[in-house]
């Protein structure tokens, strides 16, 4: 188990701002996101951290930035104070235990976030799920590519898919999905801790709500471990990254049916014309 992480706090003056270091520091490593309004807390472990490369990545945006090492602790308290229940179009709500049941919606998801990314707050989330709202996951084979809190994961199974397969590189992410999924009742998600898709599986609908790297690396793999028609929903790439989108999904069989963009960041759902395997 990880003894420490550092924390490294960043004075923010608007939400595009926000949303464009999240998503560096992201791509840097860092794995936990605290928002507090003026302040954005990111957390890193400790034997993972390079002030340097925190520098190159704060000093060209003008930010102010401090550190802090914290011990292993609850991190529950750390987003408990400000957590809202978040209701994506009235369709489905995303609520912790400790707030009251929200009517209205179709699907109601209750998490315990920790560490790990994702609480339905952060626009690549709420896109996700808004983009999901389309497509037809009854009896389907699905993926989630980069799970964090299990939230899509957990929707795919309220919406009827037949079996979910939920894997993410982070030990912190893994735990917490399996105890989100406990949490709402489910028994269609299997969860792997590893960074590549199963070998011999091929998926009707692939999730992967990451950051462009993995996205733009792991497009070929997605295609790959899917059927022609199937769907591939992705997120966690800033606007800017849309031209280099577009050329990976020319040069993989991919159709564009669907884009959304919130704030800075953008969310493409894509169909496969063809297959590679």
């Amino acid at each position: 188990m990880r003894n420490s992480y550092q924390q490294v706090s960043i004075a923010v003056t608007n939400e595009e701002q926000k949303d464009i270091i999240l998503a560096l520091m992201a791509d840097a490593g860092f794995e936990g996101f605290v928002d507090e309004r003026s302040v954005l807390k990111a957390f890193i472990p400790s034997t993972n951290f390079e002030p340097a490369m925190v520098e190159e990545i704060l000093q060209p945006l003008g930010v102010k930035w401090e550190t802090e090492t914290i011990e292993q602790r609850n991190w529950n308290a750390e987003w408990e104070a400000g957590f809202e229940p978040v209701v994506v179009d009235g369709y489905c709500a995303i609520r912790a235990d400790f707030h009251e049941s929200v009517n209205g919606v179709t699907h109601e998801i209750i998490i315990t976030p920790k560490m790990s990314f994702g609480t339905g707050h952060h626009a690549t989330t709420f896109m996700m799920v808004e983009a999901m709202r389309s497509i037809n996951f009854d009896g389907k084979k699905v993926l989630d590519f980069g799970t964090g809190t299990g939230i899509l994961a957990i929707l795919a199974e309220k919406m009827g898919a037949a079996s979910v397969m939920a894997i993410d590189i982070d030990a912190w992410s893994i735990e917490n999905t399996g105890e989100n999924i406990a949490r709402n009742g489910c028994s269609k998600i299997e969860i792997q801790l590893t960074d590549s898709i199963p070998v011999s599986e091929t998926y009707d609908i692939i999730l992967a709500n990451i950051n462009r790297n993995v996205v733009l690396s792991q497009l070929s793999e997605m295609v790959k471990h899917s059927a022609a028609g199937s769907f591939i929903v992705i997120s966690g790439l800033l606007q800017s990254d849309g031209s280099d989108l577009l050329s990976a999904i020319e040069e993989h069989s991919l159709t564009l049916i669907n884009k959304l963009e919130r704030n800075s960041w953008l969310c493409w759902e894509l169909v496969v014309k063809e297959t590679n395997r």
